[in-house]
């Protein structure tokens, strides 16, 4: 039998292999979070396909018909819905994980775990709502006879960039939220800024040479394009030295916030 022996001198040496130990809680905080989600609720599951129409709708009505901005020759309503649908996935993602220590306060507060697995559980809801709303999506290309081609394979890599850059933001808002409680009002301001700063109802080529470069700092930038290159069979062009951009701010975001949880996780128990 193994034994697990927690003592501060040995936590790093540890810890990296206690995720691994405590894999079973990863896919019970994840469960839970789903549960808490959908469970009891009127509308349920389809609160999942209504957000996202809404949002697409009002997006491409501002973008697409008043502002009239270029979709590349692509329906509005496909054009707008894949950076919804994918902005949606992060913005969930991220305000979940964001949240998720103070909402575990009880939990982490009495046991012992690595408390990374807590914001690391919430990504399970924020990817199912994307898969759920990928409905949506499916009934538009449908509606427009638009089939993708073999490019639809390397979307995964997209949704990919998108759930690192929200673990990575979600990280260090959960755990400057636990010290500094003020940030649960950041944010939510956060997110609308992002909706925002983020090529949702238009495509990151209104942007020249050096700004698309400087814009493509938001790593949804990347992953927006690139989700919109795969499921469009190229007509939105990949714009390699953005996403290239887009793919080192997520790694960076990720990193430095995964060295900082770190650096005041043993912190989190008397602070909450």
């Amino acid at each position: 039998m193994d034994e697990l022996i927690i003592s501060a001198e040995h936590e790093e040496k540890n810890y990296w292999r206690d995720l691994w130990s405590y894999r079973e809680l990863l896919y019970f905080l994840a469960w839970r979070d789903i549960l808490v989600r959908y469970k009891q609720t009127t509308v349920g599951v389809a609160w999942a396909v209504i957000r996202p129409i809404i949002n697409i709708v009002i997006i491409t009505v501002i973008f697409q018909k008043v502002a009239k901005l270029p979709s590349n020759g692509i329906p509005s309503l496909l054009f707008v819905g894949v950076g919804t649908l994918l902005w949606g996935l992060f913005a969930s993602a991220f305000s979940d994980a964001g949240n998720s220590l103070v909402a575990s306060s009880n939990l982490i507060s009495k046991i012992y775990f690595p408390r990374l697995l807590v914001p690391a559980s919430t990504l399970a809801v924020g990817f199912v709502d994307f898969i759920i709303s990928l409905v949506i999506l499916g009934v538009l290309m449908v509606w427009y006879q638009y089939c993708p081609d073999a490019r639809i394979l390397a979307a995964p890599l997209f949704i990919l960039l998108a759930l690192t850059a929200s673990l990575g933001a979600g990280l260090w808002i959960a755990a400057l939220t636990v010290k500094y409680r003020d940030f649960r009002f950041i944010t939510p301001f956060i997110v609308q800024t992002g909706f925002f700063l983020s090529p949702l109802g238009y495509s990151s080529d209104r942007f020249p040479g050096f700004w698309r470069l400087l814009y493509s700092i938001n790593p949804m930038v990347g992953a927006i394009d690139g989700f919109r290159w795969a499921a469009f069979r190229g007509a939105v062009p990949l714009y390699w030295p953005g996403l290239i951009v887009s793919i080192y701010t997520s790694l960076v975001l990720l990193i430095t916030a995964i060295l900082y949880f770190r650096k005041t996780e043993k912190l989190f128990a008397d602070m909450i």
